[in-house]
């Protein structure tokens, strides 16, 4: 009889271009829409959190959510909002609950700090988790590379879940 552990940790990465400042496509991190700042280029709203997110809950699931299931809600059903692809990633999950999210986003701009609290619990209302489950930081990148130029963003996930 094979024993499987009682926690697993997932680890998801994610990252977008910005479009043009033409573009009228909103900006949206963490679920949530940033202002002048323009959108991400994706199929989807390009919300590199949740794809983050979705990406972690993969590698423990093995259901592959942005490369198939968010595709076939994208381009057969025309759903771009990245919360409906992270609570499908979510039931895959099946008997494994969340503990906890570690997020980590890479990019000069915008600035994420002031909205910190708003998007943890943004995060943790999606999740079904309590605020204190959920954990994000921010770095600009000192311009190191594209992300901490200004040209796009990046996001990094560890997520911790255990058997119901």
């Amino acid at each position: 009889m094979t024993s499987f552990p009682s926690y697993k940790v997932g680890l998801g990465q994610d990252s977008h271009r910005f479009l043009s400042p033409e573009s009228s496509k909103p900006c949206i991190i963490g679920g949530l829409i940033f202002e002048d700042t323009p959108g991400l280029a994706a199929d989807s709203d390009g919300d590199v959190v949740f794809h983050a997110i979705c990406n972690a809950i993969t590698s423990i699931s093995g259901i592959s959510i942005l490369g198939g299931i968010a595709i076939e809600l994208c381009h057969k059903n025309g759903i771009t909002d990245s919360q409906v692809y992270l609570e499908r990633a979510i039931e895959s999950l099946g008997l494994w609950k969340i503990e906890h999210v570690a997020i980590s986003i890479e990019g000069q701009r915008p600035r994420l700090e002031p909205r910190n609290l708003e998007m943890r619990q943004k995060t943790a209302n999606v999740l079904k988790i309590d605020l204190d489950q959920v954990g994000i930081t921010a770095t600009s990148g000192d311009g190191l590379t594209d992300f901490g130029c200004g040209e796009g963003l990046q996001c990094f996930c560890i997520l911790t879940v255990r058997k119901n």
